[in-house]
């Protein structure tokens, strides 16, 4: 490959990698798996070498645990604010339907008020079910930093790829 295309290659798909860092600062945009799309890619067409395949699978495997952590980190966090199994289960169906219904907004508006609104209806409580929504932020927020610190490591795994080709 021509080294004028060769840099190419690698500024388009650090541009694109950066394009998804950023969009890891907006809730909707799924930065991750633009940084996951970056490196496949790349790996299309600069070829997989061995050291290639075994750093795309970290990354895949990392994009995969980025796409999961909201709702894990969520369900956490609204477990110790005290909300119960059904709450999170049923908010997150609702956070779904949400977002199937009235993208890309539905889901971040369905989840937290669905669960505020069943844990009210389990507690009459409604000092009860802010605590179990504020865990549920908490969670949220705390999976905001870890996609962000996620997304910095796929693309340091990816630099590892392109320097050692």
């Amino acid at each position: 490959m021509p080294p004028w295309l060769d840099i190419s290659i690698f500024a388009l798909t650090v541009f694109v990698m950066l394009v998804g860092l950023f969009g890891l600062i907006v809730p909707l945009f799924p930065g991750i798996v633009v940084i996951w799309l970056a490196a496949l890619g790349y790996g299309v067409v600069t070829g997989f070498t061995t050291l290639g395949i075994v750093l795309f699978i970290l990354i895949t495997l990392l994009m995969i645990l980025g796409t999961t952590i909201d709702n894990i980190l969520a369900w956490v966090g609204g477990r110790q604010g005290g909300a119960s199994w059904v709450s999170l289960l049923v908010g997150t169906i609702a956070g779904i339907a949400g977002t199937l219904l009235w993208p890309p907004l539905g889901g971040l508006i369905a989840t937290p008020l669905v669960l505020l609104l069943v844990e009210y209806l389990k507690a009459r409580d409604i000092r009860k079910a802010f605590k179990a929504l504020g865990g549920m932020a908490t969670g949220w927020g705390l999976s905001y930093i870890a996609r962000l610190a996620i997304g910095v490591v796929m693309i340091l795994f990816w630099g590892l790829w392109a320097i050692f080709k």
